[in-house]
């Protein structure tokens, strides 16, 4: 298996609001390969794509029951604090909730979490001992 992750998948409650938060709110592209019931978005090297939950436990035989926290997070990395401070203002904007706000961290950055409509937890950070490279893709030391 390559050393690569190409997509994450989120199980949503409600495909249009989901779409119109990512789309609308947060102002990324959707993708023409997105269909009826599955929306993608290309975050450059890796997708995101919206999905019906109910539909997705059952391609993964599973129940869609389940609460509480599941144990990921998903990052957007900034170049700045002053873009994470932005990031989470855009997200608040377009529904999300602040879960933490913007705060210097004990591992000398800058982060602070919202939730999406569906309540998946979004870090957005700043890390200053990442870096991006000429294609915006983080470079890890």
């Amino acid at each position: 298996m390559r050393n690569k992750l190409t997509l994450v998948t989120l199980g949503v409650k409600d495909l249009d609001t989901a779409t119109r938060f990512y789309r609308d709110g947060l102002g990324w592209k959707s993708s023409s390969a997105s269909q009826d019931n599955i929306v993608f978005f290309d975050l450059g090297g890796v997708g995101l794509s919206l999905y019906p939950k109910q539909l997705l436990a059952e391609d993964a035989n599973v129940s869609s029951e389940g609460t509480g926290f599941s144990g990921i997070t998903l990052a957007h990395n900034a170049k700045s604090i002053e873009e994470v401070d932005e990031v989470l203002y855009k997200a608040e904007q377009a529904g999300a909730k602040i879960i933490k706000k913007a705060q210097k961290v004990f591992w000398g950055g800058y982060s602070g979490y919202f939730a999406d409509p569906d309540g998946y937890l979004w870090e957005v950070a700043w890390n200053p001992f990442l870096s991006f490279d000429e294609n915006n893709a983080l470079i890890f030391p």
